[in-house]
């Protein structure tokens, strides 16, 4: 097979385990990839922001991804690096599932960006809250004054939108999350929309605001700027090995009793 690494770099812990892990590939007859050659998958060495940069490569590549948790949480790094052999041995084998998830993809003028998280349109200016008009599918549905407002998929419901208050959805479903960050409004809570949604944000303020794609900058809006927000044509293709199921995954992350 043809790997392609995706490597936390300047963490001595990621980039020993990564020589480690390349090395024991050749060592089996794999072939390492530099740069974005073709390749059958990437793996990822890291944590979940690791994760969503090889996520990206592997979109970009038609191929699936599978990780190495070498961060904190790791909801989307599988595999454990004390298992490297075994999983090397599994991935060659050929001996593993492939579970596709929904991305989700921003527009603005300065262009488009596809991630697997979420969608973030937040305030620049720490102290100032911003105004921002939302609509679904064509149809007004309500004006936020809040810090910000979060698109997410249920790959990302465990991420930034969780930390905001949205719920924890199984990637299983294909959903669009959508909710305000410590929104001064009346409602203030998610809303949970199908996968095929539509969503207008338009800056309704002279406060400008950031948009970011899995935390990648998409660019700037001010005053009657707009960003469009839809799932991705394309699913993410996640490498699974052991089958564990979301209830697990959860209760494992958080330390549950």
């Amino acid at each position: 097979m043809r790997f392609a690494l995706q490597v936390r770099q300047g963490r001595p812990g990621a980039e020993e385990f990564a020589q480690r892990l390349e090395a024991h590939l050749v060592e089996v007859g794999s072939t390492v990839v530099s740069g974005d050659a073709g390749c059958d998958m990437v793996l990822a060495v890291g944590g979940d922001g690791t994760m969503l940069a090889a996520v990206g490569r592997s979109l970009a590549l038609g191929v699936p991804v599978l990780g190495f948790n070498l961060g904190t949480v790791g909801f989307l790094a599988e595999a454990d690096p004390d298992a490297m052999e075994h999983v090397v041995a599994r991935l060659t084998a050929g001996d593993y599932a492939v579970h596709e998830r929904m991305t989700i993809s921003a527009t603005v003028d300065a262009g488009k960006a596809v991630g697997v998280n979420d969608v973030v349109v937040e305030k620049i200016d720490s102290q100032r809250l911003v105004v921002l008009d939302v609509a679904i599918d064509g149809e007004d549905f309500v004006t936020y004054r809040a810090d910000g407002v979060i698109v997410a998929t249920p790959t990302g419901s465990t991420a930034y939108s969780f930390s905001a208050g949205g719920p924890l959805v199984t990637p299983e479903v294909d959903a669009l999350i959508l909710t305000p960050v410590a929104a001064h409004s009346l409602f203030d809570q998610s809303l949970v929309l199908a996968p095929g949604s539509k969503i207008r944000i338009t800056v309704m303020s002279d406060r400008p605001v950031k948009v970011s794609v899995d935390k990648n900058d998409l660019g700037r809006l001010t005053n009657g700027g707009v960003v469009s927000v839809a799932a991705g044509e394309e699913a993410a293709r996640f490498v699974s090995l052991e089958g564990i199921s979301f209830s697990r995954l959860i209760k494992s992350k958080f330390e549950l009793h």
